[in-house]
C-alpha cells in the first residue's frame, strides 16, 4: 500500500507530454524550443525539473504512511501496536529523509510557501502569547503535543508532493481512509452500536472521527476529494471504491446528527454543483436528482435534530443555546484581551467563576483563535483562508490563460488533462468551503483537518503554475513574467 512511486499511474509520462499539459502544441517551433530550454530549467526550489519524479520519493512515502496511520488508527484496532507510536514514527522518518535528501544533493532544506509561512506564524503566536495565557504551560502543551506535529507534517506536504502523480496518491489515501470509517459507521448505524446521545453513530476509531461532530466535519471536508476521484476515468479500481465511499462517506454525516456537520453538507455541495456544472453538466444534475430521492429517507430522528437549529423547542438536550452562550462568552473573551488573548486552547479554563458554560469550548473555529490568540492570531487564521481559496482560484486561471494562449489542437489528451486541473481545483474549493462552515461550530482551529486540506491546495496551485508555465511558448512566458 505504501509503495507509491509516480509507477503507480497507468503510464508515466515523459517530461515533454507533461509540457504539453495544456496546449498539445507539439508541431510549434516556439513550444518545442521551450521544451528543449525547459529540460535543465529549475523548479521553484533550484534542483532540475528533470529530477522530480525521483527526488524525495522515500520522504513522500513516509508521508502516505503517516496519512494511513491518521486516518485508519490500526492502533486502536491492534492495541500492540501502541507501543510504537506510529503516527510520530512514520513523520519524524519522512522529515529525515526530506532533510537527509535535501542536503545530499545541495538543494534548500525546505521548500517555503505562503501557505507554511502563515501556518508558522500561528504557531510563532502560539508561543509568544503562552506567556500571558491564564495557564502558560497548558498553552505552550497544544503547541508541542499538537500544532508542532502539524507543522511538521504541513511541511512534509508542500515539500513533497510535487506532481500530479504524487497529488493523486496523497488524496486517494486521505479518501480511502474517510470511506473506511465511512462505511463502518453506516454498518455500526444499522447493527446500533457505536451510537451516543440517543442515536448518533461515532467514528470506529478515534483521531479525527473520535466524536460525531469531528466525524461529521472531517467527511464533508473530504467528500469532495472522494467525489472528484469517483469521476476520474482514468484509474477504474480508485474510480469504483470512490463510487462506493462517497455514499457511505455522505450517509456517515446523516447518521452523526451533527448539525454543524449538515450546514456544511448543505453549503459544500452547492459550491461543488455550481463548479461542475461547467466541467460534468450532467453529474452536477445527477447529484441533485439523488439528493432529492434521498430525502423522504432521512431518519425522522435526523429531521427533528436538523429542525432545532432554528426551533429551541426540538432541542431538549440544550445544546443549541448552550452554543449561542459560548458564542457570546468567546466574544466577550475576545474584547477582554484582544492583544494577547487567553492562551492556545485555554478558553475553557478563562475565568469559569464567571461562565454560565464554564471548562468548555467556544465550539466555533474563529472565535477560538480570536478568544485565545487575540487580533494577530485572528490576522494570520484568516490570512491562511483567503490563501487556501486564492490558490484554488489561481489554479483556475492559469490552466485558462494557458489553454487560451497555447497555440495546436485543443482536444485529446490536453483536454483531459485541464478537466483534471478543473475537476481537483473544484474538489478542493468545495473542501474548504464545507470544512469552513462545519467549523464554525466546532473548537477545531489547530487540528489536523484544516491543514492537510490547505496542504494540498497549495501543492495543486504549485503543481499547475509549473505545468501551466512551461507549457506557454517562450513569448507568452516572456509576457506573463
Amino acid at each position: 500500500m505504501f509503495h507509491t512511486g509516480e509507477s503507480g499511474a497507468p503510464k508515466r509520462e515523459n517530461h515533454g507530454t507533461e509540457r504539453l499539459a495544456f496546449t498539445c502544441a507539439a508541431a510549434s517551433g516556439s513550444v518545442r524550443a521551450a521544451h528543449q530550454a525547459g529540460d535543465s530549467a529549475a523548479s521553484p526550489a533550484g534542483e532540475p525539473v528533470a529530477d522530480e519524479h525521483d527526488r524525495d520519493i522515500v520522504a513522500f512515502r513516509g508521508l502516505l504512511a503517516f496519512t494511513f496511520v491518521l486516518f485508519v488508527r490500526p492502533q486502536d484496532q491492534l492495541p500492540f501496536l501502541q507501543v510504537l507510536h506510529l503516527a510520530d514514527l512514520t513523520a519524524i522518518f519522512a522529515l529525515v529523509a526530506l532533510v537527509g535528501g535535501r542536503l545530499g544533493r545541495g538543494a534548500p532544506v525546505i521548500r517555503l510557501t505562503p501557505e507554511l509561512i502563515l501556518v508558522l506564524g500561528l504557531g510563532a503566536m502560539m508561543i509568544l502569547t503562552a506567556p500571558f495565557s491564564v495557564w502558560p504551560g497548558g498553552a505552550v502543551g497544544v503547541f508541542t503535543d499538537l500544532y508542532s506535529k502539524v507543522i511538521l507534517v504541513f511541511l512534509l506536504i508542500v515539500n513533497t508532493v510535487t506532481t500530479r502523480a504524487r497529488f493523486e496518491r496523497l488524496t486517494q489515501v486521505v479518501v480511502l481512509g474517510t470511506a473506511y470509517i465511512g462505511v463502518r459507521a453506516v454498518i455500526d448505524y444499522a447493527r446500533g452500536v457505536n451510537l451516543v446521545e440517543g442515536g448518533r453513530v461515532t467514528g470506529a476509531v478515534g483521531g479525527l472521527f473520535g466524536n460525531p461532530n469531528d466525524m461529521a466535519l472531517n467527511m464533508v471536508a473530504f467528500l469532495p476529494l472522494a467525489l472528484v476521484l469517483a469521476l476520474d476515468r482514468s484509474r477504474p479500481v480508485v474510480r469504483t471504491l470512490a463510487l462506493i465511499g462517497a455514499p457511505a462517506i455522505a450517509a456517515a454525516i446523516v447518521f452523526s446528527k451533527s448539525r454543524g456537520g449538515t450546514v456544511g453538507l448543505v453549503v459544500m455541495l452547492a459550491v461543488l454543483l455550481y463548479r461542475l456544472r461547467k466541467i460534468r453538466p450532467g453529474v452536477a444534475g445527477l447529484v441533485v436528482a439523488a439528493s432529492l430521492a434521498a430525502l423522504p429517507l432521512l431518519p425522522s430522528t435526523f429531521v427533528s435534530r436538523m429542525s432545532s437549529i432554528v426551533n429551541a423547542d426540538e432541542d431538549p438536550t440544550g445544546s443549541r443555546e448552550a452554543r449561542k452562550t459560548l458564542m457570546r462568552e468567546g466574544l466577550q473573551a475576545f474584547f477582554e484581551n484582544p492583544v494577547l488573548g487567553v492562551g492556545a486552547g485555554q478558553f475553557k479554563n478563562y475565568r469559569p467563576e464567571y461562565r454560565e458554560e464554564a471548562w468548555r469550548e467556544t465550539h466555533n473555529a474563529v472565535l477560538q483563535v480570536a478568544a485565545e490568540l487575540g487580533i494577530g492570531g485572528l490576522l494570520i487564521f484568516g490570512g491562511m483562508i483567503v490563501v487556501g481559496f486564492s490558490g484554488v482560484s489561481t489554479v483556475h486561471r492559469s490552466i485558462r490563460t494557458a489553454w487560451q494562449t497555447g497555440r495546436g489542437q485543443r482536444a485529446g489528451p490536453a483536454r483531459g488533462r485541464r478537466e483534471w486541473f478543473d475537476l481537483y481545483a473544484t474538489g478542493m474549493a468545495a473542501s474548504l468551503t464545507g470544512w469552513f462552515v462545519a467549523a464554525m461550530f466546532a473548537s477545531v482551529a489547530y487540528y489536523w483537518t484544516l491543514y492537510v486540506v490547505l496542504a494540498l491546495a497549495g501543492s495543486l496551485r504549485e503543481i499547475t503554475l509549473s505545468q501551466a508555465t512551461n507549457a506557454l511558448p517562450r513569448p507568452v512566458q516572456a509576457e506573463a513574467a
